[in-house]
């Protein structure tokens, strides 16, 4: 869990801290997105090939090695002195860390009895989300108080611990060896690669009007189609099973996971902007705003499991969580440049709840009718969807966010006439008094371009919310076998 912790917290912390980067290794903002781009392309390559490993030399062995790996890299970032240095150090990170949140998923399962899933589930759903959650915050008081290195250096002792626990206390699992599909690995790497590049570097290259967005996009299409090819048609063994999607549970988990991170983490992408940008708010005041979200997430923890101690059907508590996540998106479409903080907690509060109620039945439900032997393959997958899905969903809102300003600031731009007078003693017709009247309008059109975006994700929760009888409650899978049976790790 505390592998977990530190590899979820690593996908947001770095962020707030990218204009001190760019100062300190004198760098254009067209170079810094590579310290994003790099680690979030080689986690997504990566994570699909952590369920492989695991079968040919143990999950322990793997899980291990990430756990060191991304320890070491996270220094080697601190360490960084030129631009190219942090790159590879951040392909080296992401590569390190993309096992560690499916392998601790598939551990949980493996040492928790079938009724016992749902709060394992809560447990690790806890460390997936309050990471990304308290990562600007952190990130930003680090920066602030310290130096922007620290962001990365505080992964170190947290990395020894871990691994130390992993060597006292987690034995290794049975090998399951199998051909690897070189073929089947490298579409799927080249497919993922290509669209989160395609995705990452859109809005700042104007998407389909640039070449590069083009080609990338070519190529990612046509790898996956050529990937999905070879996995229904292969006699050997695919890289990834087919029998994964032939399971109800699995397909329609990872259909709605896809969903949770899309909105979980837009939603995430959206408020420190919002709130610092728009409202003026201080780095760490941002993160203590929406720090509460965390709290909904904790109360869903313990609300999901009396639930379904009293046999409440889990799809109802999906479903329920779904229509509180739409609650709060509602709440949030009323945003205005005026409003205390108490909006921003509240609404945050009940979309972690709403999350909440969402992820951990559906982490757990997701594997019910899955074959223990597919677990790790799984688990790895289930990571994957999430992992695009964030990603999708960061790319839309930002780029609706844009267009959507501007379009915004040109329709309330034409009903500016030189009597306007917005609270300002200069008139508009002065050079101070039209930059007071276009800083006013901008900020009114970013505020309703925000509203939009959550008005989408909405709408997008509503739709989902009836799918959750699309899932079967089965409590054992017929395909398991009694050599199948859950590692206990004592």
């Amino acid at each position: 869990m505390l592998a977990s912790v530190m590899q979820a917290l690593d996908n947001t912390i770095a962020n707030v801290a990218l204009p001190r980067i760019q100062g300190s290794l004198s760098a254009s903002q067209d170079q810094m997105s590579w310290v994003l781009t790099s680690y979030i392309i080689a986690a997504a390559i990566m994570t699909p090939l952590s369920g492989w490993l695991a079968g040919q030399i143990g999950r322990r062995r793997v899980f291990l090695t990430s756990i060191i790996g991304f320890t070491i890299t996270s220094a080697l970032c601190g360490l960084a002195q030129s631009l190219p240095e942090i790159v590879i150090a951040r392909l080296l990170q992401g590569l390190c860390g993309a096992a560690l949140v499916p392998m601790s998923q598939a551990v949980l399962l493996d040492i928790n009895p079938p009724e016992k899933h749902a709060r394992a589930m809560a447990i690790w759903v806890m460390a997936v989300t309050v990471g990304p959650i308290l990562g600007p915050a952190l990130g930003g008081w680090l920066t602030e108080n310290y130096n922007w290195r620290w962001v990365f250096y505080i992964n170190v002792p947290f990395g020894v611990l871990s691994a130390v626990g992993t060597i006292a206390f987690l034995s290794e699992t049975p090998l399951r060896k199998s051909r690897f599909d070189f073929f089947g690995f490298t579409t799927l790497s080249l497919a993922i690669g290509a669209f989160q590049l395609m995705l990452d570097r859109g809005q700042l290259k104007d998407w389909f009007n640039s070449t590069e967005i083009c080609i990338t996009a070519a190529i990612a299409a046509m790898s996956l189609y050529l990937f999905i090819v070879h996995m229904l048609t292969t006699k050997e063994t695919p890289f990834v099973s087919a029998a994964l999607f032939k399971d109800r549970n699995f397909l329609t988990g990872s259909v709605f996971i896809f969903i949770v991170g899309a909105v979980l983490f837009a939603v995430l992408a959206l408020l420190p902007p919002l709130l610092q940008d728009l409202m003026n708010y201080p780095v760490v005041l941002t993160g203590l705003v929406t720090a509460p979200r965390g709290a909904g997430t904790f109360v869903a923890m313990f609300l999901v499991q009396w639930l379904m101690r009293h046999k409440v059907d889990v799809r109802i508590i999906i479903g329920l969580g779904f229509l509180i996540t739409a609650a709060s998106l509602y709440k949030m479409t009323g945003f205005y440049l005026q409003m205390d903080e108490s909006m921003v907690i509240w609404s945050g509060i009940l979309q972690g709840l709403g999350a909440g109620m969402v992820y951990v039945p559906l982490a757990a439900v997701t594997f019910t009718t899955l074959a223990p032997t597919l677990r790790n393959e799984g688990t790895a997958i289930f990571s994957l969807v999430r992992n695009i899905g964030s990603s999708i969903g960061i790319s839309v809102v930002v780029t609706m966010l844009t267009r959507n300003t501007q379009m915004m600031h040109s329709r309330l731009a034409e009903n500016i006439t030189p009597y306007f007078n917005p609270w300002h003693p200069a008139p508009p017709t002065t050079a101070a008094g039209a930059q007071m009247v276009n800083h006013t309008v901008t900020n009114q059109a970013s505020m309703i371009a925000y509203n939009n975006d959550f008005k989408m994700m909405m709408i997008m929760t509503l739709f989902a919310a009836p799918l959750v009888f699309l899932l079967r409650t089965a409590k054992k899978s017929a395909a398991a076998s009694p050599d199948d049976a859950p590692v206990v790790i004592e």
